[in-house]
């Protein structure tokens, strides 16, 4: 007999709620019997798919055969599983030690589970992880792909934490549901269902105070002033900024307090505030980050240290939004050493850098720097088409209507692909 036929997975499927918890606590099990549910196959076709009998296929999925990691990967290999979502890579890449403890969790994955899920210490731990996967996803797939995935795994934290009210582990559990909305929240802000994104950041916020953790809670809050900015609310932003200051309290890690003040430099720009006000800010931002002399990572939830090439590119922001072209563009030069965001984070920077050109060129009544600003435009509006960003295709209406000057080819170039993208 023939192989059976294997079409590819959407990438909602990886990170649906049984599958991303199967992959976080290596239940090769339940992995292979979600697969088999998703391409509809029976028994004997699943074992046809991966090669082996069906009677082993089916002692597997009892949970009565413990898989060998060389196992695993070349069944994960036959049917599509992909590598990057396993805990070893390719042959060679993983040694010996990594190998029996992969081969012990996998023994342990075979015990057979409760029908009801308990919460204990390892409840908290598997949200985290399954979020975790969820953010790998956003970088190559559109938020309206993830985003089902994302809300049904929002809903099972909230199940959960409801199941672990008067348990040691609420808390824990709570601060992962916290992350969870928070990611819900940036995924809708992306499809730019407002209302809805503003929700999934206030549950972020009740759930990370529900947990007693500050910094998090404060880390939402700034979330929430900058998506409240970026929607043409500086005034509101200003105001969670400062109830995120209270919340983390005098915390000496630099990232929060450095990257609290680049936030309020941009609201205070987008409130056309007084320009010196918005300097000041940047400037406590860059003197924080210089005392800052510790070797340690920043706390969660800030994964990267608040660096000056990131506050580089909020000072280009601030100088896109006070009309200084110049100060803008150079900053934006020297963000650049930062580490390169995603593709729709991408396409927004190039947005603001095309609306820095564009004033500049404006000013200077160069035709050349409007051209280049437009094709720079037209790239940034490319990659939110490709991935079905309503915040980017937004973001670019925004910069168009902006413009008012003289339509040259690379404008109506820019108008047709914008058209286009609206209808």
């Amino acid at each position: 007999m023939g192989q059976a036929e294997t079409r590819h997975l959407p990438p909602e499927f990886w990170s649906s709620p049984a599958v991303a918890t199967a992959l976080a606590s290596c239940d090769f099990a339940t992995l292979l019997e979600e697969i088999r549910r998703a391409h509809g196959w029976t028994q004997k076709e699943l074992a046809l798919a991966v090669g082996y009998s069906q009677s082993w296929v089916s002692n597997v999925l009892r949970r009565q055969q413990v898989l060998t990691v060389d196992q695993v990967r070349e069944i994960s290999h036959r049917i599509g599983v992909p590598v990057h979502l396993l805990r070893f890579g390719d042959p060679g890449g993983d040694d010996p030690t990594k190998r029996r403890d992969f081969g012990k969790a996998m023994a342990l994955a075979l015990v057979p589970l409760p029908t009801r899920a308990a919460v204990d210490e390892t409840t908290a731990p598997a949200l985290t992880a399954i979020t975790g996967a969820q953010r790998r996803l956003d970088a190559t797939t559109s938020a309206r792909e993830l985003s089902r995935g994302v809300v049904a795994h929002v809903e099972m934290a909230n199940r959960l934490l409801a199941r672990a009210a008067r348990t040691p582990f609420a808390a824990d559990v709570a601060a992962a549901g916290s992350e969870a909305a928070g990611f819900a929240a940036w995924l809708h802000a992306d499809m730019y269902d407002i209302g809805t994104a503003r929700a999934y950041y206030r549950m972020a916020i009740n759930r990370a105070r529900r947990a007693g953790h500050d910094l998090l809670a404060g880390y939402m809050l700034g979330s929430l002033a900058a998506f409240e900015t970026d929607g043409d609310d500086p005034e509101l932003g200003l105001a969670l900024l400062a109830e995120a200051r209270d919340q983390i309290g005098a915390t000496p890690h630099a990232a929060p307090r450095a990257w609290l003040d680049a936030i309020e430099a941009l609201s205070l720009a987008a409130a056309r505030r007084d320009r010196e006000d918005a300097g000041h800010a940047l400037a406590r931002a860059a003197k924080t980050i210089d005392k800052d002399r510790r070797s340690e990572p920043p706390p969660w939830p800030w994964v990267f240290p608040f660096d000056h090439a990131k506050l580089a590119g909020y000072r280009a922001l601030v100088a896109v939004r006070l009309t200084r072209p110049a100060d803008a563009l150079a900053a934006f030069a020297e963000s650049l050493s930062a580490t390169q965001p995603a593709p729709k984070q991408r396409a927004l920077v190039m947005l603001e850098v095309a609306a820095a050109a564009c004033q500049d060129g404006t000013a200077r009544r160069d035709s050349d720097r409007i051209d280049e600003a437009f094709r720079l435009g037209c790239e940034a509006l490319g990659v939110g088409v490709t991935y079905s960003s309503e915040r980017v295709i937004e973001r670019a209406r925004r910069f168009r209507r902006d413009y008012v000057g003289h339509a040259t080819s690379y404008v109506r170039e820019f108008d047709d692909q914008l058209r286009a993208a609206l209808l």
